[in-house]
């Protein structure tokens, strides 16, 4: 038995509030089960100097932990004045996520930014972060739609990603914290509502593991990223 309860292949509960903060175009507070994450979508007339003059736009993504987000208090990155390579991959990898899913000739030379803010952490965060930006990034894109800045929305698909693991020998979907702590083999999938993986990171923290362990974490994870697009789709409809 899970240390929540859930079955091996079980999501946790999962909330999402769309419109959370009034300012941003695109702003979601998701929630599965004790992580917390405010994902907002903002608009800026500019684009980074390598891509000016081409026509197309850029989706980028900053992600950070908040001071209170953890157990132990989290000191802020900006007094530190250097980013984390924890912080960056993690950026990147939402950043990289959203562009596979959007079409960058289809909202001009506009960059949207992705801010997700880790307000509690118990596990999961990157993968709770690239569901929830997708949804801000939908409703950004709407925004731009009834600004007439865009005729229809430039995205190809969905995009959702959720953790796996091995935990004492057994396979585990969407990981808490004390699971993803104890882990022997630790997974983030990313992956679009039409089943098209972007990214799948592995690694066997404690042991080695098998292809017949790794059809299974596969498998799990699909489940998993199916259920979350359902629950997008919901969410956007809402």
């Amino acid at each position: 038995m899970r240390v929540d309860k859930r079955e091996n292949n079980e999501l946790r509960p999962i909330t999402v509030n769309r419109n959370f903060t009034d300012n941003p175009p695109g702003s979601v507070l998701i929630q599965a089960g004790n992580t917390k994450i405010l994902c907002t979508a903002s608009v800026d007339d500019s684009v980074p100097p390598y891509i000016k003059g081409t026509g197309r736009g850029w989706v980028t993504a900053e992600y950070s932990l908040l001071p209170g987000s953890t157990g132990k208090r989290t000191t802020r990155e900006s007094s530190r004045s250097k980013i984390n390579g924890r912080t960056q991959e993690i950026q990147r990898l939402i950043g990289r996520s959203m562009r596979n899913i959007v079409d960058l000739s289809g909202f001009g030379e506009r960059t949207i930014w992705i801010d997700c803010d880790t307000l509690q952490a118990d596990g999961g965060t990157r993968t709770l972060a690239i569901t929830g930006a997708y949804i801000a990034l939908m409703d950004a894109f709407q925004w731009m739609k009834d600004q007439n800045m865009i005729s229809t929305k430039p995205a190809r698909d969905s995009i959702a990603a959720v953790s796996v693991g091995i935990v004492k020998g057994e396979c585990m979907l969407d990981l808490c914290y004390p699971e993803d702590r104890d882990a022997d083999v630790d997974m983030n999938i990313v992956a679009t509502g039409s089943g098209e993986f972007v990214e799948i990171q592995g690694t066997g923290e404690q042991t080695t593991f098998s292809d017949a362990q790794l059809a299974q974490m596969i498998s799990f994870a699909k489940k998993g990223i199916a259920e979350l697009t359902a629950i997008q789709t919901r969410a956007l409809e809402g």
